[in-house]
């Protein structure tokens, strides 16, 4: 319910952000068995992405924390809610620089917009384990059909 009463402001100042999540907010790290951090965004950080990700990689070190990021990516131009899209880089550059934020976390990325799902590491990881699981039937269901033969 607190997060109804959340209004977005700030800066794009991302490495500041993080930085207080990782130094201040997470105290009591060392009572917990594992944490996630999600940031929720729009648009591309203003600090170079192989910056985070030096940082992100060593903040992460040593502890079980994970960060995921959810990358909303609005149509073009104005937005009724208000929402000012990317303006120093296109959708797919702000995906790729989020994506390599998140693996040197080893965390998860989730891409969506207004028309769904553009891409999502647990969809990924479904479909693959669903593929695995096929196969797998396939094989055991030629296995069988070979016994049978032999009978």
């Amino acid at each position: 319910r607190w997060v109804l009463s959340l209004e977005c402001k700030g800066s794009r100042n991302f490495m500041s952000a993080l930085r207080r999540a990782v130094e201040v907010d997470f105290k009591d790290k060392d009572k917990h068995k594992s944490q996630g951090l999600y940031v929720l965004t729009t648009g591309i950080p203003d600090q170079e992405t192989h910056t985070i990700s030096a940082y992100v990689a060593e903040a992460c070190s040593g502890l079980d924390l994970q960060l995921h990021v959810c990358l909303f990516s609005v149509t073009q131009g104005t937005d009724s809610s208000g929402i000012i899209p990317a303006c120093y880089a296109t959708p797919r550059e702000t995906a790729s620089a989020f994506k390599e934020i998140v693996q040197a976390a080893s965390g998860r990325f989730h891409w969506f917009g207004e028309a769904g799902i553009f891409e999502s590491d647990d969809i990924t990881s479904i479909i693959s384990e669903m593929e695995k699981a096929k196969n797998y039937s396939q094989k055991c269901a030629f296995l069988v059909e070979s016994l049978k033969q032999r009978s």
